[in-house]
Parts: structure tokens; C-alpha cells; sequence
């Protein structure tokens, strides 16, 4: 009956509304939520009267941009109940936000947001400490593409909740693929069947190519954080599980592996980063400056190709996914260096074109930070100190391998 009152109420509102020329006819979410606007100006608070009302909505509005909106949004959004009260008007409300229960106004396909582990965290400490680094990095490279100073602790703490999240349900992710990448893709054995551990495998396994990012996208849109480029984002981040997966597995079995696949791997790899980044520009309420998210993208390829020549002994011996591997399979062991070399080049003539158009102080504060970076990170090859060291290579992995026994 109590809903019933407050349709009939919304519909006199909006009657009303068009009465006086008000409501727009072709967009029915502005016209509610113009019948609210509506609803709370004429509902007592204390001594104020309509006058003062409209007063003060006149005077402050032009202070209330979609930005501080965001940031109210995000300062009122916590786990379990909270209550803000005002002792000036008596005026109180509660906030209600529990991250599993999405009550979103969106209920075309609510199975979207249901959670398909009810019985398992969806982040774990884990997947928290191995993305902390990626965090750490992340706001010491990429904040002062937004003018915020990484050493402010207000500018830190504000955004790193979503931000901290969002990398380590990435990682969590991460993690999973990592064990489909080592489980045999001949299916479930005879000795299998029946093992609780084999049917958690399954499950989780068959969700996560479905869908992996379900769960975190409608945390986000929740949050009216998701956009499309994110979205592409996640779809990136599965292509490139799907293609690591791949082409391990070739290697192991000897089968043929493209120059396109093992390229497009590189590219994709960094889709956490610009996840990340794009997420900061909506946490912020700003546009996206695809400038900067260009050269950001061609010093993520470099920063790649650097790790994985860092890393390259230990993905040989883990079977992991490393661009200096997949060449020595394409082209073989004498001429992989000087393939990868030429892709180098290539990128670091675009990165040098692309760095020239930043603003100069900008453009000084990055390369000062890659340098650090590299320094930190114990290498002696990486963009921006202008040399690269290809390690020897190794022609015969499964020997190498061999003496790692406890090597996946």
C-alpha cells in the first residue's frame, strides 16, 4: 500500500511537472529524477523555508560539478550501514552499501550480478599482496598524468580502495589462469572423477571462460564507474589470458606460433594499467586524455619487453608467457635477438616522437621516474636509459627445465 502512495505521488509530481512545461517527454529517467529534486525541495527540514531553499540551491549549484559528485559518491559509499547526521537541522539518513548485494536500478539480466562462488572470497590476501606492487608503481608513474602528487596522502587514500581492488581481482584472476595454464587439457581423468578438488577446478575454470569479469563490472557500474573503455579493457585482459594460455601450451607440444599472436600478447598484457587509468579518470569526474593514454600504451610495450627480458630464465622454467621464448620458436635461437631488437626500435622511434608532444615538465617527471623504476628493479636493460641487454638464450627448454625439478 506504502508503494502504491509513492507511484501516485510521482505520477502527480511529473503530472504537475508538464503542467508547467518542466518535464522533458523523451527521457524518463531525467524526468524522475526530476519529480525527487522536486519531492526533497518541498519536504520540511527544520526552519528553512522554500525561499531559502531555492536560495541556497541557486547559490551553490554552480559548486556541485559531476566531479564532486563523484567524490561525494565514493566518501558515502562504504561497507555496511552508515549514518550521516546533520545536529544543525536534525535531518538524518542511512547509506546502506554492501558489495555483494548490487541493487542496481539495471535488473535486465540479474543473474549478471549474482556471484557464482558463494562460498569463496572473491579477493584474497594473496592476490592483495602480489598486486600491491603494481599499485605502488602505478600511482608513482601514472598519477602525475593527472596532476596529483603520489606523495599527498590525501591524493593516495581517496581513490586507492576501488583502485586497490580492482587490481587484485585482476590478480586473483591472474592466479586462476595460471593454474589452467598447468592443468591438462585432456580432461578430467578416471582417478579424478568425483574429487572435490577437480569439481572446483571445473567450476571455476568454466567461469572464468565465460565470464571472468562479471563479478568486478557490476561492482563498478554500480558505482556508475564502468564505461565501454573499461569494459574493452576486461575483454583485452581475457584475450590475453586466452592467448598466454595458447601459446605456452604450443610451446610445450611443439606447435607452430605466429608473430601476430605472440605481438598482440605483448600489447595486451598491460590491460591491467590502463584499467587502472581509465578508472582514475572516472574516480576523478575528468575526460580522457587519449594523448597520453597512447604514449602510455607504447611505454607499457617497452616496460614488458624489459620485464620479459629479465624474467626470461624463470618463464622458461615456469612456462610462462615471454616474448624473447615465443621468438626463439618463430624465427630460432640465432636470429630471435635481433627480431626482437627490430621491434624495439620501432617502438622506442614512437615513443620518442610521442614523449615530444607532452607538456616539458611532464615529459622530465616521467623519464626521471623510469629511470628510477629501472634502477629499483635491479636492471641493467629498459627504456629510457637507452640500452638493452638480451640474455644468452636457451635452445633446449625442456633441459633446461630439467634441472628445476620442482619446476611447474
Amino acid at each position: 500500500m506504502e508503494e502504491l502512495k509513492k507511484l501516485e505521488q510521482v505520477q502527480r509530481t511529473l503530472e504537475f511537472m508538464e503542467s508547467r512545461g518542466i518535464a522533458t517527454s523523451s527521457d524518463r529517467d531525467s524526468n524522475r529524477f526530476l519529480t525527487n529534486l522536486i519531492a526533497l525541495l518541498i519536504q520540511p527540514c527544520g526552519e528553512l523555508g522554500l525561499e531559502k531553499k531555492c536560495s541556497l540551491v541557486s547559490e551553490l549549484m554552480p559548486k556541485i560539478s559531476a566531479a564532486f559528485l563523484e567524490e561525494a559518491s565514493l566518501w558515502l559509499s562504504r561497507e555496511g550501514t552508515k549514518e550521516v547526521e546533520d545536529k544543525h537541522n536534525g535531518c538524518c539518513r542511512n547509506f546502506v552499501d554492501n558489495p555483494l548485494q548490487l541493487d542496481c536500478d539495471n535488473k535486465e539480466d540479474p543473474g549478471l550480478l549474482q556471484t557464482n562462488f558463494e562460498d569463496m572470497a572473491l579477493v584474497g590476501l594473496d592476490a592483495m599482496q602480489r598486486a600491491n606492487s603494481t599499485l605502488e608503481d602505478f600511482c608513482r608513474s601514472y598519477f602525475m598524468f593527472h596532476g596529483m602528487d603520489v606523495n599527498r596522502p590525501q591524493s593516495l587514500f581517496k581513490y586507492l580502495p576501488v583502485l586497490s581492488f580492482t587490481e587484485s581481482f585482476i590478480y586473483q584472476l591472474d592466479s586462476l589462469n595460471e593454474k589452467m595454464l598447468h592443468l591438462p587439457t585432456s580432461g578430467i581423468t578416471v582417478s579424478e572423477r568425483g574429487s572435490k578438488t577437480q569439481e572446483g577446478n571445473t567450476k571455476f575454470t568454466d567461469a572464468f571462460k565465460s565470464n571472468p569479469f562479471v563479478q568486478l563490472e557490476g561492482l563498478l557500474e554500480c558505482r556508475d564507474l564502468l564505461t565501454e573503455r573499461i569494459r574493452e579493457e576486461f575483454r583485452c585482459g581475457e584475450e590475453y589470458w586466452a592467448l598466454e594460455r595458447k601459446l605456452c601450451r604450443a610451446l610445450m607440444s611443439k606447435e607452430k606460433i605466429s608473430v601476430e599472436d605472440v605481438l598482440r600478447a605483448i600489447h595486451l598484457k598491460s590491460f591491467d594499467y590502463r584499467v587502472l587509468n581509465l578508472l582514475l579518470y572516472q574516480l576523478r569526474g575528468e575526460e580522457v586524455n587519449n594523448l597520453h593514454m597512447e604514449f602510455l600504451s607504447v611505454s607499457e610495450f617497452l616496460v614488458e619487453v624489459s620485464d620479459d627480458l629479465f624474467d626470461y630464465e624463470d618463464d622458461v622454467i615456469e612456462n610462462s608467457f615471454n616474448v624473447l621464448r615465443m621468438f626463439v620458436r618463430i624465427c630460432g635461437a640465432s636470429k630471435a635477438p635481433a627480431m626482437l631488437a627490430k621491434y624495439i626500435a620501432e617502438a622506442e622511434q614512437k615513443y620518442e616522437s610521442l614523449l615530444k608532444t607532452l607538456d616539458p615538465q611532464l615529459s622530465l617527471n616521467y623519464q626521471k621516474r623510469c629511470e628510477e623504476a629501472t634502477k629499483e628493479g635491479g636492471k641493467i636493460s629498459g627504456h629510457r636509459l637507452g640500452t638493452w641487454s638480451i640474455p644468452p638464450v636457451i635452445v633446449d627448454e625442456e633441459l633446461y627445465r630439467s634441472n628445476f625439478p620442482n619446476s611447474k
